[in-house]
């Protein structure tokens, strides 16, 4: 159901649905996906000294390559979104200054504790451990909501909630610049060695295994986020793990057996699959991201994660999508396992490994499959795909709004503001990058119309956009709009701002809407 809308009499406002609260075992997969960041780090520049050690310097300057250079990106994106959350709380904790008179004392001291707020978060990026700061800040938030009296828990708890989508995004890019090639390189170097020493098997399960528990954990976030949405179960992100584990690692083996043989031909395979993935993203018109460059870069990114797994960006109806590209993943394996196969070295790979190598390939790729059928069969979030109630998640209609309804719904803060495309805009020109405001922030809501309750809820952050249906991936930079304005609120505010979206197919409401987009 989209937003809790209802309540009797024909109100506006909608009950806030209940706080969900932080469990133990949420603790536990935080320190679990550290624990794989951990693992994947650390094996990579275990393996890169092993290499340099033995002299093999190729393979030790290609290996901390794609450590260093992922990492780089990644923290000074993470530093960026620390910079632009920091200026946020600073500008809140100005305005309640200016409200309460502070003293300049108090403002001295305030300012330099920002100091050194700024100065050990330089120094946390510079060391590469802005993921790990992240990862124990999440947890402590985690556990302040269930510490924390009543009325704090909720902030503390959707505090949690923007921490874990930060770490979750930056981690999903962090695996698919490094861990992916990571992966590769090392299932190449096996193949080429005919041999399997301890330390490449344990990067390359790491590599393995912190993408496929990346991309669950971040389909998780999402919906765990979004108070209108299913939650993910625990047993479903498990089986989403498994899914992708074994369609990636017959990926990933299928681009090593060529590799071995076809270097050249193989860099051409990849260049050619990946822009031919951008331009299907592209096609989609995405529009997540605040400027045109951010959402070109944001493509790139997608088309590198669909040269190796599945990847929804896009709303609607995904499965005629995810068919196709698995019957494209399918055929690509095939015809690199094959070409291995009839031009492998025969000196060094003997015809009974090479068999086992190719149905190494083709029954991972089956359990993928296997998997993922058991996830939209069993443990989809909305229930089993062939359920008889309302045709399944798969097969659902979308309900037909009901006559005298609200027109429109007040819900809690979720993690995102999705953004509108096409005639959703209400005709309403101007360019992407443009600095018109998309909501308006007002102290209390406005006078009330005689066929409405009043609103006594507290501040109310009113958008004048329709809420779409939940994207797999979210406008992480249009979030950071709201969540400035959801946090600066909180200071002055007893209570969590509430949202309030503009309901399509009333066009009598855009009245009482000030914004335009």
């Amino acid at each position: 159901g989209g937003g809790g809308s209802g309540g009797g009499g024909g109100s506006a406002v909608a009950a806030a649905p209940p706080l969900r609260r932080y469990r133990l075992r949420d603790g536990c997969w935080v320190l679990c996906a550290l624990l794989v960041c951990f693992a994947d780090g650390a094996s990579d520049l275990w393996l890169a000294a092993h290499y340099y050690v033995r002299g093999q310097r190729w393979w030790f300057g290609l290996t901390l390559l794609f450590v260093l250079l992922p990492s780089l990106v990644v923290q000074m994106l993470s530093f960026r979104w620390f910079v632009y959350d920091f200026a946020a709380a600073a500008a809140a904790g100005s305005t309640k200054d200016s409200d309460g008179g502070t003293k300049d004392s108090a403002r001295g001291a305030r300012g330099c504790c920002r100091l050194c707020v700024w100065l050990l978060q330089g120094l946390i990026h510079l060391l590469q451990l802005g993921q790990v700061w992240r990862y124990l800040r999440t947890l402590y938030l985690g556990l302040q909501s269930r510490w924390q009296a009543e009325h704090r828990r909720r902030h503390f708890y959707w505090r949690m909630m923007f921490e874990s989508a930060d770490i979750n995004m930056l981690r999903l890019l962090e695996t698919f610049l490094k861990s992916a090639p990571q992966l590769v390189l090392q299932l190449s170097i096996m193949v080429q060695q005919n041999s399997i020493e301890p330390l490449q098997g344990f990067s390359a399960s790491a590599s393995l295994v912190s993408l496929a528990w990346m991309i669950a954990s971040y389909q998780k976030v999402l919906r765990d986020s979004r108070e209108d949405k299913m939650p993910m179960s625990y047993k479903g992100a498990v089986v989403q793990i498994l899914w992708h584990l074994f369609t990636i690692a017959a990926r990933a083996i299928a681009f090593a057996l060529f590799a071995s043989v076809f270097q050249l031909y193989f860099g051409i395979f990849i260049v050619t699959h990946w822009c031919i993935m951008t331009f299907w993203i592209i096609q989609g018109e995405t529009d997540f991201c605040m400027s045109k460059w951010e959402e070109i870069i944001y493509n790139m990114v997608v088309g590198i994660i669909y040269i190796f797994c599945w990847f929804n960006v896009k709303e609607g109806r995904s499965r005629y999508r995810m068919g196709i590209y698995y019957i494209i993943t399918l055929s690509e394996n095939a015809a690199l396992t094959i070409l291995w196969f009839l031009y492998y070295d025969r000196k060094t790979t003997s015809d009974f490994d090479a068999l086992i190598l190719v149905c190494v390939v083709s029954s991972s790729f089956a359990l993928g499959i296997f998997f993922m059928f058991i996830y939209y069969c069993l443990l989809h979030p909305n229930g089993p795909m062939f359920s008889p109630r309302e045709g399944g998640c798969i097969f659902r209609q979308r309900p037909v709004p009901v006559p005298g309804s609200p027109v429109d719904a007040v819900t809690s803060p979720p993690r995102s503001l999705p953004r509108t495309t096409g005639g959703e805009r209400d005709g309403a020109p101007g360019e992407r990058d443009s600095c018109v405001p998309v909501f308006q922030v007002r102290p209390c809501a406005p006078p009330a119309p005689a066929a409405r309750t009043p609103r006594t809820e507290g501040p109310v952050i009113r958008i004048d956009l329709p809420r779409k249906k939940y994207p797999a991936w979210d406008a992480h930079f249009i979030d950071r709009r709201l969540r400035k304005t959801i946090l600066a609120l909180e200071y002055a505010s007893p209570t969590t701002p509430r949202l309030q979206y503009r309901t399509p197919g009333a066009p009598h409401e855009l009245l009482e809407y000030e914004t335009t987009v």
